[in-house]
């Protein structure tokens, strides 16, 4: 990524050193889960939608610990792996809205809500801003190279309302709190950025 383009990373210190984490990350462009593996403090396993791991990609996700999600339904060797990754400390990354977007967090799934209260592990936010806003000559799909791509990482807070309860409504109100802090990071990022 370094080599690439010219990251900016804000506030990686408050990911947690050790221990089980979620890194909560907003999605507009292909460019953001590999921005973030490359410059988060710790290794990230992101939840890849299956469709991504064809060829030679389908090795080398699998090399560096992503987990490949089938997004058609409930996928419970995803659910398993990622739960895992918490349960053995590690980072899970996540891009709440399923999806790349507008890169928002205006519509939030369930899921990261349900890992994060399933596990007691603690989200980070994480905003990465500029991926999206040029095309490139070289290559229209990316970024223009050497271009800055700034990634903020926010304070880390706790899913749960602290009463342990995995409900369906436990979890849509998790989902609500979730989405409120992570759209005022996202608006805390691009005021510390200019963007």
């Amino acid at each position: 990524m370094y080599g690439l383009w010219k990251p900016r990373v804000l506030g990686s210190w408050r990911v947690p050193a050790a221990g089980p984490v979620i890194l909560a990350v907003n999605h507009s462009h292909n460019l953001d889960g590999p921005m973030l593996m490359g410059t988060a403090p710790r290794p990230v396993h992101f939840l890849i939608k299956k469709e991504a791991f064809t060829g030679p990609l389908d090795p080398f996700l699998r090399g560096i610990g992503q987990l490949k999600v089938d997004r058609t339904g409930a996928d419970r060797t995803a659910i398993t792996g990622a739960l895992d990754v918490l349960a053995d400390g590690g980072v899970l990354g996540i891009f709440p809205e399923g999806t790349r977007g507008e890169g928002d967090f205006a519509s939030l799934r369930a899921g990261l809500a349900y890992f994060a209260v399933r596990s007691g592990a603690p989200i980070v936010p994480v905003a990465v801003l500029g991926s999206a806003e040029r095309r490139g000559r070289a290559i229209s799909a990316l970024p223009p190279l050497r271009s800055r791509v700034d990634v903020v990482f926010g304070d880390a807070f706790a899913a749960g309302d602290g009463s342990g309860r995995r409900t369906r409504t436990a979890l849509d109100e998790a989902t609500v709190r979730i989405q409120g802090r992570l759209a005022a990071h996202l608006a805390d990022a691009k005021r510390l950025t200019g963007r």
